[in-house]
C-alpha cells in the first residue's frame, strides 16, 4: 500500500448532489428573473470559495448580500438533499478500501452538523475515522480541517491521498503536501479537472487499482 489514509471530499465525490445544487440555484435565479444555469455552465463556473461562484452565476452583492443568499440557498439545499444518496459504487468502494486496511475520513466545506447527518443517513458513518465539516454555511475552504487533522495525528503527508471532484480538492491536497486523485462526474467539468494536471479517474471504482 502506497498510502495509509484516504481523505475524501463529500459533495459530488461520494454524495450525489450535483443536480440538486443546480436546481436550488436555478430556483433562486428564476425567482429574481435572472438567467438560469445549464449543467454545463454550472460545471464551468462552480468554484471555491462559493462566493466567487455566486458572482459568476450573476448575483450582484450590492443588491443582495452573499450572506443572505447563502442562507436562502442552504435552507432549500438541505431540504432537497434529504433525497440524495451516494454516487454509484461509492458504498462498495469504501467498504473494499476499509477491508484493505485504509484509514478513511471525510473533509468537507459543508457545515459540520448537516454533513454528519447526511453521512449517517447514507449508512456509512462506521467506515470513517472522522467526519470533518465547517462551522458555518459559507463554504470557504476545508484546507484547515485537513491540515489540523494531520497535525494533531502526527500524520506524514506522503501517507495520505486526497480524493475529490474539483480543482479546489487538488489545491487543498497541494497545500497540505499530499497526493490527489480527482473523480469525473461531480461539480466541475472534465476539462477544468484536466487543467490541474492531477490524476483523474472517470468513476469511483477505478480507485481500487489507483491507490
Amino acid at each position: 500500500m502506497k498510502y495509509k489514509r484516504i481523505v475524501w471530499d463529500w459533495n459530488g465525490t461520494l454524495f450525489d448532489d450535483v443536480q440538486v445544487c443546480i436546481d436550488v440555484m436555478n430556483g433562486m435565479l428564476e425567482r429574481r428573473g435572472l438567467k438560469e444555469l445549464t449543467p454545463e455552465r454550472y460545471r464551468e463556473i462552480f468554484t471555491f470559495p462559493v462566493e466567487d461562484y455566486y458572482k459568476a452565476a450573476g448575483w450582484d452583492f450590492s443588491r443582495e448580500p452573499f450572506a443572505e443568499l447563502a442562507v436562502e440557498y442552504i435552507t432549500e439545499y438541505l431540504r432537497r438533499a434529504a433525497g440524495c444518496g451516494l454516487r454509484r459504487g461509492a458504498a462498495e468502494v469504501l467498504e473494499k478500501l476499509r477491508e484493505r486496511g485504509y484509514v478513511q475520513l471525510i473533509a468537507s466545506a459543508s457545515e459540520a452538523a448537516a454533513l454528519t447527518e447526511q453521512v449517517r443517513r447514507c449508512g456509512i458513518e462506521g467506515l470513517f475515522e472522522a467526519v470533518l465539516g465547517l462551522g458555518d454555511v459559507f463554504a470557504v475552504t476545508k484546507e484547515g480541517l485537513a491540515r489540523e487533522y494531520m497535525r494533531a495525528g502526527g500524520i506524514a503527508p506522503e501517507e495520505v491521498v486526497f480524493i475529490g471532484d474539483t480543482a479546489h480538492d487538488w489545491q487543498v491536497a497541494r497545500a497540505i503536501g499530499c497526493d490527489c486523485i480527482l473523480i469525473e462526474g461531480g461539480h466541475m467539468s472534465r476539462q477544468r479537472l484536466r487543467e490541474t494536471g492531477c490524476k483523474i479517474l472517470p468513476a469511483l471504482d477505478g480507485l481500487l487499482e489507483a491507490v
